[in-house]
């Protein structure tokens, strides 16, 4: 073992920072990060955070109406509560930790609306909230003297004993090895288990892989968010949002024949929540034969747009579009994931001493779909009470002796064959998008089990690209065997 921890934390993003800040110093922890600490899908969120800080013309309740009401009452009611209700203070402690919201001229942060929102509480940096999150809190994270940071490092293997946890690890072509008392997964979304996502290149799943292969209880896996407004980049798998602000501030959807739609398949038009809006450009994309749809946002003055929209801006220009002037091309596609490691209000899993927060993390605070801003909100909240969980366990029962040491796997071995990846996400794209195709499910369930049998029969070298083979080979079969059997 090349050293013990009293706690792991594995991934960079808010719910695995704040995490980190929330631990005394007498907790030694290892935070470790699968690729450099910016990257992350928690960088990539634009709109902001949702929180009811002004109680004049908000409240908890509309809050936490709005996100059932969003996540079509298949929400856990406590786990809301909890959310809405400490949200707002964990918010606040952001600012105090260098978080650069946008402020009004009084100094009160700015609030914005966002779809299925029914009052301004979105609070923001910018169009580029998520980063200006993660970089102060990265900041203040490297100040922390009980956190050691391992960066471009890969969790590979994972093993239970009585009293805690040992974790395989590959950096710069060596094994090292760790043992912990509580292990905390952090490790985002499942993005790259489809053609075309949001989600930035590590969101493989790694944790939910690792948490299943463990024991750990899985749920609502197959509660997949398709955004509706992802720029209609064709050649690129990783396509950048179009955020739901822009919609918030007047933007309308059109179709390919220039006509606004939305308002015919819900009265809320461009701002109904995101499975709403995603089914009726579907839909619309039935009805006209074509997959060409656009956002309109050249009715607001050029200088409004920048400012308030500047890395959208930019990002459009490098794709020739000048949003200031020209209808921006968007298409629905994978976004977020509401399900996840199920876990309670102290965010640990059935697994005795593994918790989970943020995206990879089932609270039950989405539903069936996720409220606009909720999800830093939801990474914030629960990855704060993971570590205060874990504090008084320790605290309670001091550090407990870890157990015998597994066997070690070498890292050497054959040379995992290519294709597996493109493979599976080629099946999830075509069987469970937007639209989902029920007469594939059986028969889609079926290849990736057996790409499963074939990344598990072999030993192959470990690298990336077979533990995120893996990872997403497990993630997909666990969201078509729901589907198959009703579950979601």
């Amino acid at each position: 073992m090349d050293k013990r921890y009293d706690a792991v934390i594995v991934g960079t993003g808010a719910a695995g920072l704040y995490a980190a800040l929330n631990f005394p110093e007498s907790v030694s922890v290892l935070l470790i990060s699968k690729r450099e600490l910016p990257l992350s899908n928690s960088s990539l969120a634009q709109g902001g955070v949702a929180c009811v800080l002004d109680t004049v013309h908000d409240n908890y309740k509309l809050h936490i109406n709005d996100t059932l009401v969003a996540g079509k009452y298949k929400n856990t009611l406590s786990a809301v509560e909890k959310l809405v209700k400490e949200g707002p203070a964990d918010v606040l402690r952001t600012k105090d930790l260098g978080v650069d919201y946008d402020l009004n001229p009084d100094g009160t942060m700015c609030k914005t609306l966002e779809a299925g929102h029914s009052r301004h509480r979105i609070v923001h940096h910018k169009d580029s909230t998520g980063k200006a999150i993660v970089d102060a809190l990265i900041e203040q994270v490297r100040k922390l003297p009980n956190v050691d940071i391992l960066e471009n490092a890969l969790l590979y293997s994972m093993h239970k004993t009585l009293g805690g946890f040992y974790l395989s690890v590959l950096k710069d072509g060596k094994s090292l090895y760790y043992g912990c008392n509580y292990c905390l997964l952090a490790t985002g979304g499942i993005g790259r288990v489809y053609q075309y996502t949001t989600n930035s290149a590590i969101a493989t799943g790694d944790g939910i892989a690792f948490a299943y292969m463990l024991g750990a209880k899985i749920r609502n896996l197959s509660r997949v968010q398709f955004h509706p407004t992802a720029f209609a980049a064709e050649a690129n798998r990783e396509r950048f949002l179009i955020s739901e602000a822009v919609r918030g501030e007047g933007a309308v959807l059109l179709n390919c024949n220039g006509e606004r739609f939305a308002h015919n398949y819900d009265k809320r038009g461009e701002l109904a929540p995101r499975d709403v809006v995603s089914n009726a450009i579907a839909r619309e994309a039935l009805r006209t034969n074509s997959e060409k749809f656009y956002l309109d946002i050249t009715h607001k003055p050029a200088d409004f747009i920048k400012s308030r929209f500047p890395m959208i801006y930019a990002k459009c220009l490098e794709e020739g579009i000048d949003i200031t002037k020209e209808w921006i091309p968007v298409y629905p596609c994978q976004h977020y994931l509401m399900g996840g490691i199920d876990v309670n209000l102290h965010s640990e899993t059935s697994i005795d001493g593994l918790y989970a927060a943020g995206e990879c993390a089932h609270t039950g605070v989405h539903g069936a779909n996720r409220l606009a801003s909720n999800s830093l909100l939801e990474a914030l909240v629960y990855s704060r009470t993971a570590a205060e969980d874990i504090t008084r366990k320790l605290q309670k029962y001091g550090r407990k002796p870890l157990g015998l040491e597994p066997a070690h796997r070498p890292i050497t071995g054959k040379k995992m064959p290519s294709g597996f990846r493109s493979q599976i996400r080629a099946i999830l794209q075509d069987t469970y998008f937007v639209l989902p195709k029920p007469e594939k499910y059986d028969e889609s369930y079926k290849k990736v089990e057996e790409i499963i049998k074939q990344l598990f029969s072999e030993s192959y070298e470990i690298s990336s690209d077979l533990v995120e083979a893996k990872s997403i080979a497990i993630v997909a079969s666990i969201i078509l065997d729901e589907v198959r059997e009703g579950q979601s």
